[in-house]
């Protein structure tokens, strides 16, 4: 279905709200500030929901706390320094710089932070439905130019057979060098690989949807619905911790962000270098073409297209890379 178009007045209406909602956000976080205590205490943002946010300490313990409104975007997994301002408040006064920042457009085309200091990607693919190989690649494309850990996770392999062409596609992704984990939440095997894959990181499962993301989720944090209704009374947030990006400790070590908001994903890419470097195996290549704004199409001297006819290179990942350089217009 189409958009709707806003006129200028309801753009203007909408924009004097927002306005609106930004200086009573930031008096009431001014306000709570007057009140706050002198120390300042180290956090991570477990959850965020409009102008509240829920913090965790280094000892697992949640506040539930406004933040100025200069700090900009706070999103969930960002590192802040908060104050204390009751017996169970606090207000956010700086955010930490990010080693790494999650984000897509919005349907404004805007960008729109997601998930803060992930250190891998698990890219979640299944015999059922089938993977869409272009989807796969745009995770990968993703987290090599953020700068993330990038993972495929065979989630439902109790149904994978050996001529599955699901194996094939894997088979090329550990032959660039990405791990393959084949796990089944519904079995339960193949999860202790999973689990040490996850320790000591910053993780998210991306990937479309029927994969069974939320049931690896579930099956990672057996006590998920326990802790989300903790976090529901702390923060007040009530249903909305369930829509939101949310970071979980897993028992194991490590944490999990979930977040029902990537279900599907575009690529925030911006010029055609950033692209090549989203494709780990045309690394040794680039620069060697015999034009220098060789398209990679039909040139001769092209050595991506030589790469692919001596096997170096798969044809379906350079196909891939051209449909996403076309849909991006470089």
């Amino acid at each position: 279905m189409a958009q709707r178009r806003l006129t200028d007045q309801q753009r203007a209406r909408i924009s004097r709200i927002q306005e609106q909602r930004r200086q009573r956000a930031s008096e009431e976080a001014e306000n709570a500030l007057s009140a706050a205590d002198d120390k300042a205490h180290d956090g991570i943002v477990i959850i965020r929901h409009g102008r509240n946010l829920l913090v965790a300490d280094q000892q697992q313990h949640l506040t539930p706390c406004l933040f100025r409104q200069n700090l900009g975007q706070i999103v969930c997994g960002d590192r802040v320094v908060w104050h204390q301002t009751g017996d169970n408040e606090g207000v956010v006064t700086a955010l930490q710089p990010r080693t790494t920042l999650l984000s897509r457009p919005d349907y404004s085309g805007r960008e729109k932070a997601l998930a803060a200091n992930l250190t891998q990607l698990l890219i979640v693919a299944a015999p059922e439905p089938p993977p869409t190989g272009y989807l796969l690649d745009q995770y990968f494309v993703a987290a090599e130019n953020i700068g993330l850990e990038a993972v495929l996770l065979l989630n439902k392999a109790d149904l994978l057979t050996t001529d599955h062409p699901l194996r094939q596609i894997a088979a090329t992704y550990a032959e660039i060098g990405y791990r393959v984990i084949e796990v089944s939440s519904k079995q339960m095997s193949g999860m202790h690989k999973l689990q040490q894959q996850l320790q000591h990181q910053t993780s998210m499962l991306v990937g479309q949807s029927g994969v069974g993301k939320s049931s690896l989720v579930n099956a990672l944090l057996p006590e998920q619905n326990i802790v989300v209704g903790q976090l529901s009374e702390t923060s007040g947030l009530g249903k909305h911790t369930t829509s939101s990006a949310t970071l979980y400790f897993l028992p194991q070590g490590g944490s999990l962000i979930d977040s029902a908001g990537v279900r599907s994903f575009r690529l925030m890419i911006t010029e055609r270098r950033q692209l090549e470097k989203g494709f780990r195996e045309f690394h040794d290549y680039l620069g060697g073409c015999r034009f220098s704004d060789c398209s990679h199409t039909h040139e001769p001297g092209c050595v991506l297209i030589e790469a692919v006819e001596k096997g170096a290179i798969s044809a379906w990942r350079l196909q891939h890379f051209l449909q996403m350089a076309r849909k991006e217009k470089f």
